[in-house]
């Protein structure tokens, strides 16, 4: 498929267009995103053909050099095929083969044919990046996005913006805080993809303006703990207790279930009156009943399943098998394996939150232990569909040859359960009038807000902050220089450091050089190969701050 026509027109534009035209998308890589396209069933990532088009004029460039090879008018089709050979690319029925491509729209988006999202036709800010994989059997589309762009595109599709402009913020943070968090990339190729895998992104046609007012009056809030960005876990519904992380997710290294506690991860109740739900009575109790909470408004707030015993017979020869792949269920079966008749279903171990984390099934046949949340929910589905959590409590009716006639589950919540609880926030933003840092600290215990920390080592670090009450302070963790030269909101000042000792960091309150809103400082350590760990923490209540007089 390799026209000679489009080889010339190629040749003609990099004489007269000249070979230093730089790709007009020029982003330090640590303020952009990574993302993923998948299609239009949220899963594929990998392509064998697209056809992409600028609602601008766009220009295609080569990857590795960002050089523009090529000016494309507004919605001309871009199409690409992988093939054995390279890249296919096809414009006005011209082809040629193309090294990996970048392409950017300037003054308007990017969009790719017949790729929909919330029913609209799919379109990003940013460039696209076509990628081919090692084997040239396929590509992959990837936005290339800045993190502010990027979560105007997650906020709205991640929490219906009816739950208010608070609630919203604290989804903001908290998708801020995922995306940045390192992690174990599937694909070398991006950080995250769209989907419910990473954190729903559905790009630019799909952005609400209170979602995007949410994602501004947080720029560069992101959620700490012991001066580390936390992994901001959410989920749609925690059912009035969220539960720690350790007995809900493995460790993603060694399997280990429960895993590491994360001391931000605990298991949390929405009433301080809520005993913690670790044995089958109280679980009984607690999700037999619409007890108040803020998650009382979600429609998986309480829930109930149920099947037959040869309906769920059915239903485990498939799920054991698949489920038996993941390493959390013993012993292990493979498609085919006889299960035979189910006698008993007993769970072992529960959380906090009554989530259960060790379930048995005993059958005619054996024996069978399931742990872990997800896969517990993706071993007891009811037509195709998983548990919606594994806060779960199990019925059951014996006949008279001691085998299950019918099983009933019912529970709370939706989702892993772990972190914020999205119909919670909406609740406490709504009805409780919580500003976004209050819910964030409901479900995330022990954090603090503010800038991501930086090393200041001879070079100027400039960060930008959304301040909501105007004050704030510069915790500085770590330094081997005499001061700390700073610029905050035009106003250049400089800082005496001491070593913080013990561990214990030194604060400067620079609260009345700080703005209601949004704010810029740039930090500079002024010693030569001297350093200074530093970042902006916000103050959202009045209390009492260490001051260092500033030297001007």
């Amino acid at each position: 498929m390799y026209v000679g026509k489009m080889k010339k027109i190629l040749c003609i534009f990099l004489i007269f267009f000249a070979v230093n035209f730089c790709c007009a998308f020029a982003v330090n890589d640590f303020e952009i995103v990574r993302v993923g396209i998948t299609d239009n069933n949220f899963q594929n990532v990998q392509k064998k053909e697209a056809v992409l088009y600028g609602t601008d004029e766009c220009e295609i460039c080569d990857k590795a050099s960002r050089k523009a090879i090529l000016k494309i008018p507004a919605n001309t089709d871009i199409s690409f095929q992988a093939s054995s050979r390279g890249l296919v690319t096809t414009i006005n029925e011209s082809s040629a083969i193309l090294p990996d491509v970048v392409i950017v729209c300037p003054k308007g988006l990017i969009g790719v044919r017949g790729l929909q999202r919330k029913g609209k036709p799919a379109l990003y800010h940013g460039a696209i990046e076509i990628v081919q994989n090692i084997s040239k059997e396929g590509f992959y589309i990837v936005n290339l996005i800045e993190i502010q762009d990027y979560l105007k595109g997650v906020v709205p599709n991640e929490m219906p913006v009816s739950f208010g402009l608070e609630a919203l913020k604290a989804q903001a943070v908290a998708a801020r805080n995922y995306v940045l968090t390192p992690r174990t990339q599937a694909y070398k190729e991006f950080n995250v993809v769209d989907s419910v895998a990473s954190q729903v992104y559905f790009g630019a046609n799909t952005e609400e303006d209170l979602a995007t007012r949410a994602v501004m009056e947080t720029d560069g809030v992101v959620a700490l703990y012991n001066n580390e960005l936390i992994l901001a876990l959410y989920s749609s519904t925690a059912g009035g207790y969220t539960e720690s992380y350790a007995n809900a997710f493995s460790d993603p290294y060694t399997k280990k279930f429960p895993s590491t506690t994360k001391a931000y991860l605990t298991a949390v109740p929405d009433k301080s009156e809520f005993e913690p739900i670790i044995d089958d009575i109280k679980a009984k109790e607690f999700y037999g009943t619409k007890v108040p909470s803020f998650d009382i408004q979600s429609p998986y707030y309480r829930w109930t399943k149920e099947w037959t015993g040869k309906e769920l017979e059915d239903v485990l020869k498939t799920t054991l098998p698949a489920q038996s792949k993941t390493g959390f269920v013993y012993p292990s079966l493979r498609e085919g394996d006889d299960i035979g008749k189910i006698k008993d279903i007993k769970v072992m171990k529960r959380g906090n939150s009554g989530k259960i984390m060790e379930v048995e099934i005993l059958t005619s046949k054996g024996c069978y232990t399931i742990s872990k949340e997800l896969v517990i929910r993706r071993v007891f589905q009811k037509n195709g569909v998983s548990l919606p959590s594994a806060n779960a409590v199990f019925e059951k009716q014996i006949d008279n040859y001691g085998n299950v006639q019918k099983i009933i589950v019912y529970g709370g919540g939706f989702g892993h359960g772990v972190g914020m609880s999205q119909y919670g926030a909406g609740y406490m933003a709504l009805k409780l009038s919580q500003p976004y840092y209050n819910i964030l600290r409901h479900y995330y215990s022990g954090i603090n807000l503010g800038t991501i920390p930086v090393t200041v080592s001879g070079n100027d670090i400039k960060q930008t902050f959304w301040a909501p009450i105007g004050r704030a302070q510069i915790v500085i963790t770590d330094t081997t220089a005499p001061k700390l030269a700073v610029m905050i909101n035009g106003k250049e000042l400089e800082f005496v450091l001491s070593k913080p000792v013990f561990h214990r960091e030194q604060k400067i309150d620079i609260s009345r050089f700080i703005d209601d809103g949004y704010n810029t400082i740039t930090l500079h350590a002024p010693s030569l190969g001297r350093s200074v760990n530093a970042y902006i923490e916000l103050v959202e209540k009045h209390s009492k701050l260490s001051f260092q007089d500033e030297e001007e």
